[in-house]
């Protein structure tokens, strides 16, 4: 939980960084940037640790899984933010939980219950409250419908590539696993800013080289470390859900730090996710108990 906990408000503390970046870095190169420095320093790890090179095999998955959440994922809602509101993109994205469960109870055996599917719609309800979304905003026709749609899509690839880290690469190791697919998403990022970003310039100084810092070392090393480890301990549907905090503390990050307002509907929201993320918790401890009692009683 702990750990979890920890995850969530570095991820959502790099809301902040990541928009503070944007005065400094063009787009999609300060996360080619920031991907290709968190790949350098768990390389390092690697060869510090004597961790070997993937066999020949993982290669493809490592590659799918880099080109899936870190490339295509990043460059989409970068490029998303130029035509949607941040909070839509934001809760396009964040709808990965709900495809991550609904994958999972086809190719994991993570039965999608009814408890499960409430936590969910709960989450969901309390992220379009926090990011004070009215369902109207979205746009059925134009570029903007367009724009939802692959999101969307970066966020059932998002969802996709966890499942192949559930199920394919369960017992892999996570920093390699890491480093590589951090290292191929970042070539991604990059081929894509050279082709698309000429022209835009960086702004260098001390408040875009510590952004730069935080998001490549902690936020993409650490953190994806982290996230694979969380993943592969637990149950995928349950981690994933949990990631509704991240919206919610970037939230809180930006009114404390930002000076952004909160309003009463966006602490509705919190609730909400809270009460969602609780609900399954509970259950899972309260499954634990059970056998712990039966056991009691037969002796």
């Amino acid at each position: 939980m702990w750990l979890t906990i920890l995850l969530c408000l570095i991820w959502g503390f790099n809301w902040v960084v990541m928009k503070t970046a944007l005065d400094y870095f063009p787009p999609v190169l300060f996360s080619a940037i920031r991907f290709c420095l968190g790949a350098a320093v768990l390389l390092a790890v690697c060869y510090y640790k004597r961790i070997p090179l993937p066999q020949k095999g993982d290669w493809k998955w490592y590659a799918i899984c880099g080109l899936l959440q870190t490339a295509y994922v990043f460059t989409i809602n970068q490029q998303a933010l130029q035509y949607l509101d941040t909070g839509i993109t934001s809760l396009l994205s964040f709808t990965m939980p709900f495809w991550f469960a609904f994958l999972a109870h086809f190719f994991l055996g993570e039965r999608l219950t009814a408890l499960k599917i409430t936590a969910l719609f709960l989450g969901i309800i309390g992220l379009f409250f926090i990011l004070e979304i009215n369902p109207l905003q979205f746009e059925w026709s134009g570029l903007a419908f367009i724009m939802q749609l692959l999101v969307l899509s970066g966020s059932v690839g998002w969802a996709v590539s966890n499942i192949i880290v559930k199920k394919i690469l369960q017992n892999h190791n996570k920093i390699q696993f890491t480093t590589y697919q951090m290292a191929i998403g970042a070539v991604g990022l990059l081929v894509y800013s050279l082709l698309f970003e000429r022209g835009e310039s960086i702004q260098w100084g001390i408040p875009a080289v510590l952004a730069l810092l935080f998001a490549g070392v902690i936020a993409s090393a650490f953190a994806f470390v982290l996230w694979f480890y969380l993943l592969e301990k637990g149950e995928g549907g349950k981690a994933s859900l949990s990631l509704l905090l991240v919206p919610m503390i970037g939230v809180l990050c930006g009114w404390l730090l930002l000076g952004e307002s909160i309003h009463p509907i966006s602490i509705v929201g919190m609730v909400l996710i809270l009460l969602g993320i609780g609900l399954v918790n509970l259950n899972e401890n309260h499954q634990l108990r059970s056998p712990l009692k039966l056991k009691k009683k037969a002796m």
